[in-house]
């Protein structure tokens, strides 16, 4: 994998905390806040469909072979999740109005037919994009690009290439320096190692990659398990489903989730004190935060969690997600 001139992936052990004055960290986390706040409200009906477990696999194991940092590939999932978002929302609007106003209808069957036949394309465009957005120097070549395609069986030129990253620009209006969970997860940690978090930060760091990795393979089973719970039922209604969307784009209840479980499993007699640090920090109550964490604990390492072991009955776990998810639609 790694040829002459390739990036070498950096070790997790060359990630530092402890390193930034107190006022950025504020700064930085505020601003943080306020991103969340914005897309927990802006959150769409159609959010979260293209990231099933065999796009983001792909994704993942793309930019693994090209050796490109950890926080590439879920840049990288987010754009290609609000382009094919706003590409499938644009053929229902063309659709939409045509029927409305009685047209000559344009083939939107060939329109969505495009959009599938380029989809590969399209992703690894987006791959693309992230790499430019993460380190500038270590960007994924043109070239790299198009013998990857072409071993897939996918012929294209530097122009049509080209073309696809301006397409997904355009489509996005240029805003793709999207925040993701590890942005979250990374200024939360930091601001645990000020506070004098008895777990390490480099240890929780490690553990909270391999979890954020596994939410995002299986986020559908995840966030499933989290409706059930905050309803109480294990059968949602449609509308149900739809409403909890907002929580499933909520970054910062990820981030609490995936550190308290992986404080949990770091050095579980801890995961009290590590919790109440990211409720004092967020806000968001102990109980969403268990919540969260039996949830991603309960599909990672089984039923051994939180939830069996400390003091959070689950009623009251339910209650609180449920509530979260009130405030939010």
């Amino acid at each position: 994998m790694n040829g002459p001139g390739r990036p070498k992936l950096a070790s997790l052990s060359d990630f530092q905390f402890g390193a930034v004055a107190t006022e950025m960290i504020e700064d930085v986390l505020l601003h943080l806040a306020q991103q969340n706040e914005q897309a927990v409200q802006e959150a769409a009906g159609r959010m979260g469909s293209f990231r099933e477990t065999r796009i983001v696999e792909f994704v993942f194991l793309l930019s693994e072979q090209w050796c490109l940092e950890k926080s590439v590939s879920y840049q990288a999932v987010e754009i290609l999740e609000r382009f094919m978002v706003k590409q499938a929302e644009n053929i229902c609007r063309q659709a939409t109005t045509q029927l409305r106003e009685k047209t000559e209808p344009q083939n939107w069957r060939a329109l969505k037919e495009q959009l599938f036949n380029k989809f590969i394309l399209r992703l690894v465009s987006c791959v693309q994009l992230a790499s430019k957005l993460s380190f500038h120097y270590k960007i994924i070549s043109n070239i790299t690009v198009l013998n990857f395609l072409q071993a897939l069986g996918y012929i294209h030129t530097k122009e049509e290439l080209l073309e696809s990253e301006l397409d997904v620009l355009k489509s996005l209006n240029f805003q793709i320096n999207l925040p993701t969970p590890l942005a979250y997860v990374e200024m939360l940690l930091e601001v645990l190692g000020y506070n004098g978090c008895s777990v390490p930060a480099t240890r929780l760091h490690a553990t909270c990659l391999t979890l954020l990795d596994l939410v995002y393979l299986l986020h559908e089973p995840v966030y499933e398990s989290l409706l059930r719970a905050s309803i109480e039922n294990s059968t949602p209604s449609q509308l149900q489903g739809e409403k909890f969307v907002s929580v499933k784009e909520d970054f910062m209840l990820l981030a609490v989730g995936i550190i308290a479980a992986s404080a949990f499993i770091q050095k579980h007699e801890c995961w009290s004190q590590v919790v109440g640090h990211l409720q004092s920090i967020t806000g968001i109550a102990l109980e969403s935060i268990a919540a969260f964490s039996y949830a991603i604990l309960t599909h990672s390492v089984g039923a051994n969690t939180p939830g069996r072991q400390q003091s959070v009955p689950s009623h009251l776990a339910a209650r609180a997600l449920r509530a979260t998810a009130s405030s939010n639609m």
